[in-house]
């Protein structure tokens, strides 16, 4: 017994090593000297090498770049799209768990027929503009889906489990075919006058929608623990359905709410692809400005290891606030 916990002990201490080191390397080598770095591998300072502020003195001169104003984009649109998501992602897993869905598969192809032959024919023969014939087009289907819906169609019908499926399905998708495909809708949007690339909104609604189907798989496991008998109580008092979200449900949820827009921002500060592809100069964001973190010379890693110091020490706060609700008993406390 005793050896077996040795051998575990052993294990965890290697793999710490293992995923420490990494983090322990960026913050020695954002504090090195160009001939400390290239010229071999120094570990420890004030022994293997002198540390120097020479990176970070560069960073705050802004000769690295616009580091203060793309931290601020990153935060202004990490936040506000993880708030938005959770508010939304909440309330779709709120419903999805409480009430019984029933979705016909005859409306979805109606659906996709209409919106998909309507954008075609009215960009063909009702000489409208593309953004104009997809706006048109896409809310008549959605408007006939919904009450053919309601109506008696052959096939399959998906409830409940279905829904959160596709929900989840929708990040399966290669990102970088996404991406494309939203940087055509808003270059087709801004032909019309509304311009979404390199915008405040633009990136938060595309973040937003990044974002639903994690809110909507966490939050509907946590909804689903809560106690039903006080909402039933509460309907036998006829407290309307809205209050009893508002007031009952998310109080108790409060720490799983915490806990799913800590997670849904770290995925939104992390993300590249997107913003490299929506994104210009006005608000571009933290991950694209380290990514260029090279010169005519070369990688220059003193540099490079600085900058990543500003992407990863706010996920390090996070994270470590967000192991602090689970060792409290997030899902317990929530509970009672």
């Amino acid at each position: 017994m005793k050896i077996g916990r040795s051998f575990a002990t052993l294990g965890l201490f290697f793999w710490a090593f293992i995923t420490l080191f990494p983090l322990y390397w960026v913050v020695v080598t954002a504090f090195k000297a160009p001939p400390a770095v290239n010229g071999g591998p120094t570990y420890l300072p004030w022994i293997d090498f002198d540390p120097t502020l020479q990176a970070w003195r560069d960073i705050a001169s802004g000769l690295r770049g616009n580091f203060v104003g793309t931290v601020t984009h990153s935060t202004l649109i990490g936040v506000t799209a993880s708030v938005l998501a959770t508010a939304f992602g909440s309330m779709a897993a709120y419903a999805l768990v409480r009430f019984p869905f029933r979705v016909k598969l005859g409306s979805g192809l109606i659906f996709f027929a209409i919106a998909m032959g309507g954008y075609l024919v009215l960009l063909n023969y009702g000489g409208l503009s593309r953004s104009n014939s997809m706006l048109i087009a896409f809310s008549a289907a959605l408007v006939v889906a919904v009450l053919v819906n309601r109506m008696h169609l052959p096939g399959p019908i998906m409830g409940n489990e279905d829904i959160v499926f596709w929900f989840v399905s929708q990040r399966m998708f290669p990102p970088v075919v996404v991406a494309f495909a939203l940087f055509l809708m808003y270059s087709e949007l801004g032909k019309s006058g509304l311009t979404m690339i390199d915008t405040f909104w633009g990136m938060t609604l595309v973040y937003v929608a990044f974002s639903l189907p994690i809110v909507v798989w966490l939050m509907r496991d946590f909804f689903a623990a809560l106690p039903i008998e006080v909402e039933e109580a509460a309907l036998v008092e006829n407290v309307p359905s809205w209050r009893i979200f508002v007031d009952i449900v998310l109080p108790m949820s409060t720490p799983g709410l915490a806990a799913t827009f800590m997670i849904t921002l770290a995925f939104v500060w992390n993300e590249f692809l997107f913003a490299l592809f929506l994104t210009n100069s006005k608000w571009q964001t933290l991950p694209i400005l380290v990514a260029g973190q090279n010169s005519q010379r070369g990688d220059e890693w003193w540099a490079v290891s600085a900058a990543v110091m500003f992407a990863i020490v706010p996920m390090i706060v996070m994270a470590a606030i967000l192991g602090r609700l689970m060792r409290s008993g997030l899902m317990l406390g929530a509970i009672k």
